[in-house]
């Protein structure tokens, strides 16, 4: 859904027929019909003709009104409008609701109720005074979550009433929309990394297509050509005329690896360790995109986001910011995985299209508790890229318990052995911005604290 696109337009169903119709008739309603029946009784027995036309009238008018308003959905119609679709943690989106009398008759009372999840906030309703024909009537509420995730709002419910309060109908639209909560991020400072091209990430590594007139690689003449580039013995040989290529800009590659093993991690909620390592996470991805590298999210299961195209790298222009979309929302609803290693990931890194040699990726990567097989493999890690830096969670620091049998390596322990691979290795403490870490990774040498700090 694109932020601001009315959803949910149409008609609402049907509710399980005419006869689920009547189990809508209100007490008032009940006791029409049974004076009614009463009335026409006492009137056959007695006689009293006037006294039956009374009674049909009273026992009538309740199922007139079932009928009126099982009618009704065919005339009303509704509309969603969900503005952002994405939102950080913490932030508000905005919900506005469009109702439309499309009849030729007036309509009573209508409630509208939408249905959202508890974590979005309380379910909104909002009364609706009679609408004129043709009219329209618009609302709005707005939800926010503190926990990340996708969520549906929907499907929107409509209460119909009577004029005279006998019948209450509830009917419920079949279309609905879903909020994506996202991580919150950070604004990181542009520090410079190990592993970058020459100006940060700008693409300024450029590969030569043209070596000299053999080695020509030509492309179709495009419409803004400069003729002068036009290379005549291709064109002679093609037919077409055809122009020599000019230098083609190569994009820094940045993968940002988390950790999402259970083992790895204890407790949930928004002040756990594996939320603030989601978090981070997606400070990364946001603030390596706006440098201009072209990136992509890696978990300790090996899938990669945006996806295994091109080793599951972003592109550049609109396909960026896609993909970008695509890694926030992936980030939205990670979870723990089963996994007891980072066998993977590693063969993702290895194999994730560095070039030969070890390549000029830059590996960023967030750690929680490993053991002495996981230390040294996420060590390893490091000869496939031309630089690594490294985030590491430890669990008792964040107030965890190490799952029993998992060895867990010390974690000054961890951060002299990562570092020793040629790791920038730093510990994620609780209580340190994350901003800041990013700042001292850049200012990095080899005498790291384990709070991040020089020793």
């Amino acid at each position: 859904m694109g932020a601001g696109a009315p959803r949910g337009a149409g008609g609402p169903g049907d509710g399980g027929g005419l006869r689920a119709s009547l189990s809508g008739l209100t007490t008032r309603g009940r006791s029409f019909v049974a004076a009614g029946i009463a009335a026409a009784a006492c009137a056959y027995v007695l006689g009293q003709g006037a006294l039956l036309r009374v009674g049909l009238l009273l026992a009538l008018l309740p199922l007139i009104c079932v009928y009126a308003l099982h009618r009704t959905r065919y005339r009303v119609s509704g509309s969603r409008r969900l503005t952002p679709g994405r939102v950080p943690a913490g932030a508000e989106a905005r919900v506005q609701l469009r109702m439309d009398n499309v009849s030729r008759l007036p309509t009573g009372l209508l409630m509208l109720q939408d249905r959202v999840p508890y974590v979005l906030g309380p379910r909104p309703r909002f009364v609706l005074d009679r609408v004129e024909p043709g009219g329209r009537r618009e609302v709005s509420y707005r939800v926010r979550s503190d926990l990340r995730g996708r969520y549906p709002l929907g499907p929107l419910q409509l209460r119909l009433t009577d004029p005279f309060g006998l019948v209450e109908l509830t009917r419920s639209f079949s279309t609905y929309d879903t909020l994506t909560v996202i991580p919150r991020t950070e604004a990181l400072p542009p520090v410079r990394l190990t592993g970058e091209s020459n100006g940060y990430g700008d693409g300024s590594r450029r590969s030569l297509a043209l070596a000299g007139d053999d080695d020509v690689i030509p492309r179709g003449y495009r419409r803004g050509d400069d003729l002068r580039r036009v290379h005549w013995r291709s064109t002679a040989r093609y037919g077409e005329l055809m122009v020599r290529r000019e230098e083609q800009p190569q994009r820094s590659r940045a993968t940002v690896l988390l950790d999402t093993r259970r083992l790895a991690f204890d407790g949930a909620g928004p002040d756990s360790a594996f939320e603030w390592a989601v978090s981070a996470a997606a400070s990364s991805l946001v603030h390596v995109l706006e440098q201009g590298f072209s990136a992509r999210l890696l978990t300790d299961t090996g899938s990669a986001a945006p996806g295994e195209g091109g080793g599951g790298f972003s592109a550049g222009g609109q396909e960026s910011a896609e993909a970008a979309g695509l890694m926030m929302d992936t980030l939205a609803v990670v979870g723990h995985s089963d996994g007891a290693g980072l066998s993977r990931a590693y063969d993702a890194v290895r194999g994730g299209g560095y070039g030969e040699g070890g390549g000029d990726g830059l590996l960023i990567a967030f750690f929680g508790d490993l053991d002495d097989v996981q230390t040294e493999l996420a060590a390893r890690m490091r000869q496939r890229t031309s630089g690594a830096v490294a985030f590491v969670l430890d669990t008792a620091a964040w107030g965890g318990r190490p799952v029993p049998g998992h060895d867990v390596v010390p974690l000054e322990e961890r951060l002299r052995r990562l570092r020793d691979a040629g790791w920038t290795a730093l510990a994620a403490t609780p209580g340190v911005a994350f901003g800041e870490l990013w700042r001292q990774a850049g200012s990095a040498r080899t005498g790291m604290g384990t709070s991040g700090g020089r020793e």
